[in-house]
């Protein structure tokens, strides 16, 4: 089978849930990171504390950065979803930093890539204008629906990053998916990676996120 089909980012049925690594502190003079996802962030398949977002945190403590971290990630969510819900998040937590990891499921259903760069631009927008630095989280996935919508949705992520001044990732799973070794890094399902993944997952994320953050 080949490879890409390992890239399929969370389809991202089964186990959703609104769940928090840790409570925002409003006012407490520390970074709040939201993070805003699908399955990949959601731990789908997974013991809680396993997936990368919770390994940030405590990859935070360990290099003692105070920060919150918040994991509003459900599985199966869209781009359109995360739009939906993204002001009530943002009041609510006020967070200083937004990770949006979002529009795996809109690909892989073969939404208008139009609307899926439209919801990615206006929820970067909406964050900065919450006062939060946005870091866009790209993903790839197989060519199901030719190469031609393969290369443009792939090309979103990078477009509204630029477009905004937002930091970007160009590619969560780079180094799993494409690997030599990517049969062993995801589930039975063949589609969510498991937690020997997370730490890479983590590793393809914190360099950027990291130059976001206040110094020690």
């Amino acid at each position: 089978m080949d490879r890409r089909h390992f890239i399929l980012a969370g389809a991202l049925a089964g186990s959703a849930g609104h769940w928090r690594v840790a409570r925002a502190q409003p006012g407490g003079g520390k970074p709040v990171i939201l993070v805003v996802g699908d399955s990949l962030s959601a731990e789908y398949g997974l013991k809680r504390g396993e997936g990368w977002v919770p390994l940030m945190e405590k990859r935070l403590a360990e290099q003692k950065i105070a920060a919150t971290v918040i994991n509003a990630s459900i599985s199966g969510d869209t781009t359109a979803g995360g739009r939906a819900r993204l002001a009530g998040l943002l009041a609510q937590h006020k967070p200083t930093h937004v990770v949006l990891e979002l529009g795996a499921n809109d690909a892989l259903r073969g939404l208008s890539l139009a609307g899926t760069e439209d919801n990615l631009m206006q929820m970067t927008k909406a964050a900065q204008a919450a006062g939060a630095q946005v870091l866009i989280v790209g993903i790839q996935v197989p060519p199901n629906y030719g190469s031609d919508y393969t290369r443009r949705f792939e090309a979103i992520f990078g477009k509204v990053a630029g477009a905004t001044k937002a930091a970007l990732v160009p590619f969560l799973l780079k180094g799993i998916a494409d690997g030599a070794d990517a049969a062993t890094l995801f589930q039975r399902d063949r589609i969510h990676p498991t937690a020997a993944a997370q730490p890479r997952m983590l590793d393809n994320v914190w360099p950027t996120l990291r130059k976001l953050l206040p110094a020690k």
